[in-house]
């Protein structure tokens, strides 16, 4: 949630300058544009929120959307400010290493299909916690799976607020901190009506509108800027390596993953946790459900990877274009992390004195601010609804909450997120958003992943294997982020100046990911408890063939 336009000695780059006076002259416009997105929204939301009337329909959409529909909806929820804003920053700053950000979001998506949705829509009902806890103890294992996911979630939405804030204060020429609160807070009260109105419904079909706007905006900035370079993506890339300063080292491997021995085991540590995160990450999990059968989830899964895949190629014009056409000096000047490399291209694309460039930059970032509103939702519904209905529901009630009790709890949950998140995006400042989701990805990683595999695929896992899988990769990823150069030591840290780091890497993937599975692992052979194999085999012909599936 960086200064969008930061002073330097000389005072603003001319590029700066030129967004600045673009954004005031067309200051009405823009203002308009965000407002009439955020109006359509909220109308689609109350819209949804009138018919949601069981629990069934808050949790999961009363299961009605068919393979394509929630194809676009986990398209939408999965495509957030980080694909948007931070891949196409990573690429314009760091060049090749910065796509291979788009490589392993997409790549994580085949671990995510072959492995997880199918089974874990047949064997659950409304959250990860229905799986874990179908041949398990009850309320030791929903307690852990309602803590993973409602702090996976804060991870995740912390990079959204950071988006959030970077992406209005440019559009405003907001510059203090006060105000950029501000903006962080009005994206968490819409974030809280979104959930408390709507539920899954309203926010399926948000995310929906909103995957649509993201593909037609990438698409229409993608062809502008192979239109500029008349179709040569030769040509394209050579002006973005000649503009970089780095040469033809920004085409090849190594410009930030490569240099020390450090950065290489960061890069395989970045590269772990985005292959292996996409099927432990909640608001992607509970999409599963929305659906009336495992085929409608595998077809969705299908839909999702068409789409998906599409946008990451055109990352590759988004950052290599704002480095031909922007260059870096004026991307970083802007924000340091590069998360408004996207918004600029398309200002300097559409022309910086004109009209043109202006209603572009209207456009892109309206289209960026839907994609948040509609990730913050997804996931804030995720973690509400672990809340309400694994912790709430089942832990506290002990199974005797009636639905209206349950869902009333998950509105007060999604408050209190919201809340939360508020506080926490305002420190998340000068972060590239790309890496903050990377975080969520290494934690979902290592709690929740190995937890799901072990109850679907392995009949001699127990209680005690399960919470110590979930509880030491939770504490471990995020032990190791808080002492990492996310949080302190370095001039991109979240506390730029202190210095308590000691784990040398950005991602904590490469040792809580194994820390997961052998816990798990570990747990079960030292339980006492006999593993229920009956139950067991009951799980496996509902995760396979669908009997008895909700």
């Amino acid at each position: 949630m960086s200064t969008a336009l930061q002073f330097t000695a000389g005072g603003l780059l001319a590029s700066d300058l030129a967004a600045e006076s673009a954004t005031t002259e067309h200051r009405p416009l823009i203002i308009t544009l965000f407002a009439a997105f955020v109006v359509a929204t909220l109308f689609i939301t109350v819209w949804a929120g009138r018919q949601t009337k069981s629990a069934a329909d808050f949790y999961a959409g009363g299961r009605q959307f068919t393979g394509f529909q929630n194809g676009l909806a986990i398209s939408g929820d999965y495509m957030s400010a980080a694909s948007f804003l931070g891949i196409a920053g990573a690429i314009a700053l760091f060049g090749y290493d910065g796509f291979l950000y788009s490589i392993g979001f997409l790549v994580a998506w085949l671990v995510a299909l072959l492995l997880v949705a199918e089974p874990l829509r047949n064997s659950g009902r409304f959250t990860m916690g229905d799986v874990l806890a179908y041949r398990m103890r009850q309320r030791p294992v929903r307690t852990a799976a309602g803590t993973s996911t409602i702090v996976v979630s804060i991870f995740y939405l912390l990079a959204q607020m950071a988006g959030a804030g970077v992406l209005v204060s440019l559009l405003l020429g907001i510059t203090s901190d006060s105000g950029k609160v501000l903006i962080v807070a009005l994206v968490g009260v819409l974030m809280i009506l979104y959930v408390t109105i709507g539920g899954m419904k309203g926010t399926t079909w948000v995310q929906m509108v909103k995957a649509v706007l993201l593909i037609a905006g990438t698409l229409l900035i993608t062809f502008l800027v192979l239109l500029k370079f008349n179709f040569n993506i030769s040509d394209l890339l050579g002006t973005a390596a000649e503009k970089s300063g780095h040469g033809t080292a920004f085409l090849e491997p190594g410009l930030k993953y490569g240099a020390t021995e450090t950065s290489r085991l960061d890069f395989i540590s970045l590269g772990i946790a985005l292959v292996l995160g996409t099927a432990g990450l909640p608001h992607i999990l509970i999409r599963f459900y929305t659906v009336p059968t495992a085929k409608a989830a595998r077809k969705s899964v299908n839909w999702a990877i068409g789409i998906i895949g599409a946008f990451y190629l055109m990352t590759i014009a988004l950052g290599f274009g704002a480095a031909a056409v922007v260059g870096p000096e004026t991307i970083t000047a802007s924000n340091k992390a590069g998360n408004t490399a996207a918004p600029l291209l398309a200002l300097h694309i559409g022309g910086t004195d004109s009209a043109g460039g202006a209603i572009l930059l209207a456009v892109i970032s309206a289209v960026a601010f839907a994609t948040i509103l509609a990730v913050v939702a997804g996931l804030t519904l995720a973690s509400s609804s672990s809340f309400a209905h694994d912790i709430y529901a089942n832990v506290i009630r002990r199974g005797q909450a009636t639905e209206k009790e349950e869902v009333r709890a998950a509105r007060w949950a999604t408050v209190a997120i919201g809340v939360v998140s508020i506080g926490l995006g305002a420190l998340a400042r000068d972060l590239n958003v790309a890496g903050l989701v990377a975080l969520a990805f290494a934690v979902a990683a290592s709690a929740n992943l190995p937890t799901i595999l072990y109850s679907l695929f392995w009949k001699r896992f127990t209680t005690q294997g399960a919470l110590w899988s979930i509880y030491g990769g939770l504490i471990s990823s995020v032990v190791l982020v808080l002492f990492s150069p996310v949080v302190s030591g370095k001039p991109t840290s979240m506390f730029k100046d202190l210095d308590f780091y000691w784990f040398p890497l950005e991602n904590p993937g490469l040792v809580s990911i194994p820390l997961g599975f052998l816990l798990g692992w570990l747990g079960s052979l030292l339980s006492k408890e006999k593993p229920d194999t009956g139950k067991y085999a009951e799980l496996e012909v509902k995760s396979l063939t669908g009997t008895g599936a909700h």
